[in-house]
């Protein structure tokens, strides 16, 4: 008779408990193969529970197949394979540990205590009212129809491109376009990459087997005959504001590029990253408005404007590519939630979006412009040296100091400082990009200015 303690089950059914008894028994040999069980009352009356509950356990047991019930014989163990029991010390590995930084600033990050969550609530109640039934249909592979039109129109409008809202791919964040963007172009592609540049770009490309060649940057960025040398079939850029140099790509320079692309074929990726955030004069048109040839694919998101944590983002695809994208790939679904895509197209053409856009430049400008002044005021002015693009949400800061940048960064790291160095985004080092910190200062509050410049020269001078 099987005898099992049926009051430790705790909030379990009985049945449920049940059944976990005597599957327990049975992996682990206690019940062999052919074994017979009890009858069901026999059970019933040995445990004190009711014959239904017996059954209910018999009857899951056969189902997933422990058991097997034999015509006017009973239930029989079935032929299983055990399971060997556990090994002590093999519990899950704790997740690491993330450092509490007394100071961060090579983390890019953005200041979301401004961003207007009562008009985001709004409007999700709003859609949640109006529109239930669409939240629960399915969401086309491109995405959204109206978030893709709003998003044209705010293209068309403020950065002057003139693209059709069935050109637009939606996905969930810049990492997972880069995968789309290599699977379409196809892993026998060459890939080129500035460098330096953003890591996840080579890291994203190479996890997918794509070969990845670092192009160097001179003073106007990506040097034609480098690139043609390098045998690459897609170049992926960012023309407008270069991550981490700051550099922009003057007109000539981009036609040199349309021109190379056209000659072999290729495919320009312009990451638009970080390009809203310009302060003086007008945004710069994107290398997209300007190809007549339908070679460049752009490429932006949200993460910057909103919030890191909107895993929202989109592909502009010429014609060609939207053809084939539509052809190999058009069976994907859809990455983003519907809830988000109809909030997010409410947001951008009620003209939410642009207003909170002004608003943050306006922010952004100010706080740039005090975080460059209390650095050239501090006791730090004469051993650093600025290179400010009056643009983006970061600069560079070069220091005066022979120490390595892995030296700067564990002694700074000893102290809670968390620093990043312009090294760090080189495929290949280079002498000149060594003691150059990428100064990321979005996420730093007028009220914690003081505290950190202190902070940092406290970390510093005794380095440099």
């Amino acid at each position: 008779m099987l005898t099992y303690p049926m009051e430790e089950r705790g909030s379990l059914p009985l049945y449920e408990y049940l059944c976990r008894c005597i599957r327990s028994d049975i992996l682990s040999g206690a019940l062999p193969a052919g074994a017979r069980l009890p009858s069901k009352r026999a059970l019933a009356e040995h445990l004190h529970v009711s014959v239904i509950t017996v059954e209910s356990a018999y009857s899951q047991l056969e189902a997933e197949g422990y058991l097997q019930a034999l015509p006017r014989r009973g239930f029989f163990v079935a032929a299983v394979e055990q399971t060997p029991p556990a090994v002590r010390g093999t519990a899950p590995l704790p997740a690491p540990e993330v450092p509490m930084w007394r100071l961060d600033l090579s983390r890019n990050q953005v200041d979301t205590a401004r961003f207007p969550v009562s008009t985001w609530v709004k409007l999700t109640r709003q859609v949640l009212s109006e529109e239930p039934e669409a939240l629960l249909s399915p969401v086309p592979h491109q995405g959204l129809p109206a978030l893709r039109q709003a998003i044209a129109a705010d293209l068309r409008d403020f950065r002057g491109m003139a693209v059709s809202p069935e050109q637009i791919v939606i996905g969930a964040g810049a990492e997972y376009l880069y995968l789309l963007l290599a699977q379409l172009l196809g892993r026998d592609t060459v890939f080129a990459v500035e460098d330096p540049g953003y890591p996840k770009i080579r890291q994203v490309y190479g996890a997918l087997g794509a070969a990845c060649v670092p192009v160097p940057l001179d003073s106007q960025g990506v040097d034609p005959d480098i690139l043609t040398a390098s045998g690459a079939g897609a170049l992926h850029i960012s023309p407008n504001h270069q991550y981490p140099t700051g550099l922009v790509t003057p007109i000539t320079r981009r036609q040199a590029l349309l021109r190379w692309a056209e000659d072999a074929e290729g495919t320009i990726i312009e990451d638009d990253y970080d390009s809203e955030f310009r302060f003086t004069g007008r945004p710069i048109p994107t290398l997209q408005s300007i190809d007549l040839r339908g070679r460049v694919v752009y490429l932006n998101t949200f993460s910057q404007t909103i919030s890191p944590s909107m895993r929202l983002g989109f592909l502009v695809l010429p014609p060609r590519l939207l053809e084939r994208y539509r052809r190999e790939l058009g069976f994907y679904a859809c990455t983003v939630p519907a809830l988000e895509q109809h909030v997010l197209a409410r947001f951008i053409s009620g003209g939410h979006y642009e207003r909170h856009l002004s608003r943050m430049r306006k922010e952004y400008r100010n706080r740039r412009a005090e975080v460059v002044e209390a650095f050239r005021s501090s006791a730090l002015a004469p051993r650093v040296t600025f290179s400010e693009e009056r643009a983006g949400l970061h600069f560079l800061l070069r220091l005066d100091t022979v120490r390595s940048d892995a030296e700067l960064y564990q002694l700074a790291a000893r102290m809670g400082v968390r620093l990043g160095f312009l090294s760090e985004y080189a495929a290949v080092p280079k002498p000149e990009f060594a003691h150059t910190l990428v100064i990321n200062y979005a996420g730093l509050s007028p009220q914690r200015l003081p505290e950190a410049i202190r902070l940092l020269s406290e970390v510093l001078l005794p380095l440099l």
